[in-house]
């Protein structure tokens, strides 16, 4: 028995193409997926050992790392920003749909297309100001690290990249780009 009925009972969108174009920006999005997602595993597990290896080094030996806190500082930020992109396929970031959802479902796809497109917009002018950013950092060094303090700003501009193209697929695709074909 169903307790809720949809006000707007209509057929769901159409699926998204299969092959061609469309096909080939989905697997190159997927390749990203995958090696993003065990680069966060290793940004994780890099940033888990040094925090616990601080740790053991301040209350056992009585000795610190001095590199420690922006090591684990960069793994963080790095592990976010590669993530970002995945919480963009999933439509898990925060967002407010209530007025979407009372509108028919032809309307809420053409709605979700045209925020996708802008958002696109909106990841090129990030990867930009990422760009900009990486740029005007690249002769500064960390101060406890000999590298150079627009790594951060990398991070930045490869999840505006890969952001860019989920958004880009979304645009194309539509809202059922990511279903599993029966």
């Amino acid at each position: 028995m169903m307790l809720f009925s949809d006000p707007n009972h209509e057929a769901r969108p159409a699926p998204p193409p299969v092959g061609g174009a469309f096909g080939a920006l989905k697997r190159l999005v997927v390749i990203c997926d995958a090696t993003t997602y065990w680069a966060i595993v290793a940004v994780m597990g890099l940033m888990a050992t040094i925090v616990s290896l601080q740790v053991f080094f301040r209350y056992v030996l009585g000795s610190s790392i001095d590199s420690a806190d922006e090591l684990s500082r960069l793994f963080f930020i790095w592990a976010i920003f590669l993530a970002i992109p995945h919480g963009v396929k999933h439509g898990v970031h925060v967002g407010i749909d209530l007025f979407m959802m009372l509108m028919p479902v032809r309307i809420r796809e053409v709605l979700f297309r045209a925020m996708a497109a802008i958002s696109t917009l909106l990841m090129l002018m990030v990867m930009l100001g990422a760009w900009v950013a990486t740029v005007d950092r690249w002769s500064e060094q960390m101060p406890t690290l000999a590298i150079t303090s627009s790594v951060y700003y990398i991070a930045v501009l490869i999840c505006g990249l890969h952001a860019f193209l989920h958004l880009a697929l979304l645009a194309w695709g539509g809202s059922r780009t990511w279903e599993e074909v029966a």
